[in-house]
């Protein structure tokens, strides 16, 4: 295990390049992004033991404070090591114990809990997934009905989830419960840790039409959960889930995916020798206009957050510009492709290897996940421009 190094006590370009130095001489080559998998994702044992490598060496949880086992960086460096994973080309992994669990037990969890998960999040030990929407209750996720009844030193769990990511790379699941009827709906949840070995528990990948398996649907039959695995007080848990927002609204929104898009755009234009199809042209030279503006809200927002002020709501922008501009860039990608845009799998245009398909599908999620790009526009509408409900 390498040294915990304070990173904060040497400077922005320094730490820049030691980050930048130490992924091109270890992130494996086989595992990085490209044209034909932009959006890649690491999963399973290709996920962990990156993950693990990254602890090893004193880079992981850039986020956590040092004395819980993290880098204790600040906000600004912080946006440079997500900058440098993205120019270094490395693919995503989706660690939810890491970004959403373990920030939340730091705030809100027992001593006993932090000892207890902490370490296992940053060695892999435990591999965590989220448990909130359910079959009528997503973007309303107060009206969640999976139940938790106390039954001596026990919850019993009953209920179902869905559109739970990654449940069948997980051990453990985070997730709201219904506890206890008040009048007010986003009373009575409480936020429960689960190992999903826990007898009871049934999960049920859910393949998209990207042919993608990351969509799962878990389903608790008489489940019971220790009740020392209470996060926060009883039906109190909305309260706790709202603590896993902080800066996760910042990074969902990040330009890079929509960047990456666009220059694939750039590349099947040359490839397809469509530079003097004016109308392509004009179309192209609109969605670099639009990235260009978002880098320059996206980059304005993160200054404030890094010179000392809070994500608040006005951060709904971000994701909503960001998840529609990747949109429509694959949709242009799949679209002037023509013929070569209709096939599933591989294709090659010219010396470009890529999977159109792949790509357009995998974006028509993004205006529905992590709170649906209506629920977004309802939120800046009231909180924002103080539009009041009809």
């Amino acid at each position: 295990m390498a040294e915990k190094i304070d990173y904060e006590k040497i400077s922005d370009d320094e730490f820049r390049l030691r980050f930048r130095t130490w992924l091109i001489a270890n992130f494996p080559a086989h595992l990085k992004q490209n044209h034909h998998r932009p959006f890649r994702r690491l999963r399973g044992d290709d996920a962990v033991n990156w993950l693990n490598l990254l602890d090893k060496n004193g880079w992981r949880a850039p986020a956590w404070p040092r004395e819980f086992g993290g880098m204790g960086l600040s906000f600004r460096k912080q946006l440079i090591y997500h900058e440098e994973l993205e120019h270094a080309g490395v693919a995503r992994v989706i660690d939810l114990g890491e970004s959403q669990l373990g920030p939340t037990l730091i705030k809100c969890g027992s001593a006993e809990q932090r000892a207890e998960y902490l370490p296992k999040i940053l060695s892999c030990e435990h591999v965590w997934c989220q448990g909130y929407s359910e079959p009528g209750a997503g973007s309303d996720l107060a009206s969640l009905r999976t139940s938790a009844v106390r039954d001596r030193n026990d919850f019993v769990v009953n209920g179902q989830k869905i559109w739970t990511t990654q449940a069948n790379d997980s051990t453990h699941i985070f997730m709201l419960v219904r506890t206890g009827q008040f009048p007010k709906k986003q009373l009575g949840i409480s936020f429960l840790l689960i190992d999903l070995k826990t007898p009871g528990i049934t999960i049920r990948p859910i393949v998209n039409l990207a042919g993608e398996d990351e969509f799962c649907e878990v389903f608790f039959d008489d489940v019971r959960v220790p009740a020392k695995n209470l996060v926060g007080e009883l039906d109190q848990g909305w309260s706790v889930a709202k603590a896993l927002l902080g800066y996760e609204r910042v990074w969902i929104g990040s330009p890079v995916l929509a960047g990456k898009a666009l220059a694939l755009a750039n590349t099947l234009v040359r490839e397809l020798n469509l530079t003097d199809d004016q109308g392509v042209m004009d179309r192209l030279a609109q969605l670099s206009a639009d990235l260009h503006d978002y880098r320059l809200l996206y980059a304005e927002i993160c200054n404030g957050i890094a010179d000392g002020g809070q994500p608040g709501v006005e951060v709904s922008m971000l994701k909503l510009y960001a998840s529609e501009l990747l949109q429509g860039l694959t949709e242009f990608n799949q679209e002037i492709a023509a013929e070569y845009g209709g096939i599933v799998g591989d294709v090659e245009i010219g010396a470009t290897l890529v999977d159109l398909h792949w790509q357009f599908m995998m974006a028509r999620p993004v205006t529905v996940f992590a709170g649906a790009n209506e629920i977004q526009r309802d939120i800046l509408a009231k909180a924002v421009l103080r539009m009041a409900e009809d």
